[in-house]
């Protein structure tokens, strides 16, 4: 049974958060969110970890991250930059911005070819959701290309208190994904139900039960090859608009609508919580506390 290779965005400056979100020290001694995510993934059967940064802080995050993860779980690095483009593609230089999260995935392709799940650095996403992909990931036999999943969490167990949210919003038939749109500016009305405007300025509710992508996905390494061919069709149609983002909802809806790949959506109970703005960092602290007094990680991680 091959173990499935865990790959962690961790490239992002976290522009509402103020900083790098990755390196902060938010547990009773100094974790991060991102140990949090490897101490589950090791629990749960993951046997690799990809971190995909930038180069400008490698030497902060190999002697700040890396160097607890030592003697527990391998781990590579590989670098995201904006100038990094297919053949014919060159960075407009006003462009600054990250070319997005599919884009970010690109760059693991040379270092990853085992079934492999991706998520973001400052998202918790809870053991469970580990559990449940491991387990899914490690079930796949021979031939399985498209054979993809997602961690489906409900919305109303994803939200900030202190702004809106951009999710996946998803729809299901047979515990199948059939669709999943980007929202953004998810956040409570007035009312406090869960709410956002569409591209026709009208209001959507959106039920607290609602299945959304928390960008925690399961995929096989034939994702790789379609990423490349997809992006080579975004940068045609984007180069030239400064945030544009290749986002992986966008290319999962596009292979899932081709016929091209069918993703199952693993349900959990698991609570994401984040520290999307700054306001949230006390919460999140708290959170951990009662995480560790509660028995559910032991005083120490690494």
């Amino acid at each position: 049974m091959v173990k499935p290779t865990l790959f962690v965005l961790a490239a992002g400056m976290g522009s509402r958060y103020g900083g790098l979100k990755q390196l902060d020290g938010l547990g009773p001694h100094g974790e991060t969110i991102m140990d949090y995510s490897i101490y589950d993934a090791i629990k749960s059967g993951f046997g690799k970890v990809v971190f995909v940064i930038r180069k400008d802080f490698e030497a902060e995050f190999r002697e700040k991250i890396l160097s607890k993860y030592e003697n527990h779980i391998p781990t590579e690095v590989v670098f995201q930059s904006v100038n990094d483009l297919p053949e014919g593609f060159t960075c407009p230089p006003e462009r600054t911005k990250p070319w997005g999260t599919n884009h970010a995935l690109l760059m693991g392709k040379d270092v990853i070819n085992e079934p492999f799940a991706i998520i973001n650095s400052d998202d918790f996403y809870g053991r469970n959701s580990f559990e449940v992909m491991a387990k899914e990931l490690m079930s796949l036999e021979g031939n399985s290309a498209g054979a993809y999943s997602m961690v489906g969490f409900k919305v109303g167990n994803t939200m900030s208190e202190s702004g809106t949210v951009s999710r996946g919003v998803c729809e299901t038939v047979d515990g199948y994904l059939t669709t999943i749109v980007e929202r953004t500016k998810i956040g409570y009305n007035e009312n406090h139900e869960i709410s956002f405007v569409d591209e026709n300025d009208k209001e959507i509710i959106l039920p607290a039960d609602t299945p959304v992508s928390m960008n925690f996905w399961g995929f096989t390494p034939d994702y790789f090859k379609h990423s490349e061919e997809f992006f080579v069709k975004f940068l045609k149609e984007n180069i030239d608009k400064p945030k544009a983002e290749f986002f992986i909802p966008s290319l999962v809806d596009e292979l899932i609508v081709n016929g091209k790949a069918k993703v199952k959506v693993l349900t959990t109970e698991s609570k994401w919580f984040g520290v999307t703005y700054s306001e949230d960092r006390a919460g999140v602290v708290q959170k951990f506390a009662e995480l560790h007094e509660q028995g559910v990680y032991p005083e120490s991680l690494f």
